[in-house]
């Protein structure tokens, strides 16, 4: 797909522009996804543009409010992106998640960020292209949709990726599997049983960010355990959106 046309389609998503090579990594994507999307079922949605809009664009949306700071140097050379993020990440505050700026549970290394649900790689993967130092677990229990995900990664030269070809309950349920500082969901199903799992994967003061209907907002505020921000709603949406909470 032209990239030209994947930044138009996006622009209503984001609060910055992405660079060049990001663009490409997304073009890649998009190709790999429609020729898999022919064999398994990875997503309903068979139109090129749409899946930037509703797949990317929502993904992108999530990942500007979780790491404001990493985009801002994307233009850069290679060296001073390094240098920015990490003396950014140490000093920046997001409005919507203040807890990943000064308060980074983990300021010394890259955030560990757990997906659940992962599916066909959204939000997982276009974060993981938005903010790259980050730490990413991707979790899938289908063994094929898990295998697609792995060539995403090889295909687009992702490091510090993982994918995990099993079920959340049983990763939440075991004392030895790491806690993450963010966890993320979009359009998992089971909603209700799978929430008090990712909580269960938080790190304490770990952020729980979710791509979800409104109508399930008054469920996320049952949740003792969790303080939320104020929901988002997702652009181009009447009822997407987008919700992030801290575990207390």
């Amino acid at each position: 797909m032209d990239t030209a046309r994947i930044a138009a389609l996006l622009e209503p998503f984001l609060d910055r522009s992405l660079s060049p090579d990001q663009l490409d990594q997304i073009s890649t994507y998009i190709d790999l996804l429609l020729r898999w999307n022919a064999h398994i079922n990875l997503t309903a949605i068979r139109h090129p543009e749409e899946i930037v809009t509703r797949h990317f664009g929502e993904s992108f949306f999530l990942a500007r409010h979780l790491f404001p700071a990493t985009a801002q140097v994307s233009n850069r050379s290679h060296a001073e992106r390094s240098q920015a993020k990490r003396e950014a990440m140490g000093r920046a505050r997001s409005k919507a998640c203040p807890e990943l700026g000064e308060g980074d549970p983990c300021p010394s290394s890259a955030p560990r960020v757990l997906d659940i649900g992962s599916g066909a790689g959204f939000p997982a993967i276009p974060l993981k292209l938005w903010a790259p130092r980050i730490d990413l677990t991707l979790i899938e229990s289908n063994h094929k949709k898990a295998v697609f995900l792995r060539e995403v990664s090889r295909a687009l030269t992702l490091t510090d990726i993982n994918v995990i070809t099993d079920r959340a309950e049983v990763l939440a349920a075991r004392s030895d599997f790491p806690r993450a500082e963010v966890v993320t969901l979009r359009a998992v199903e089971h909603f209700a049983a799978i929430i008090p799992q990712a909580v269960t994967l938080l790190a304490p003061g770990a952020t729980l960010s979710l791509l979800t209907g409104a109508a399930q907002i008054p469920y996320l505020m049952t949740l003792t355990a969790m303080k939320w921000h104020p929901p988002i709603l997702v652009p181009q949406s009447h009822s997407r959106m987008l919700s992030i909470g801290v575990r207390e």
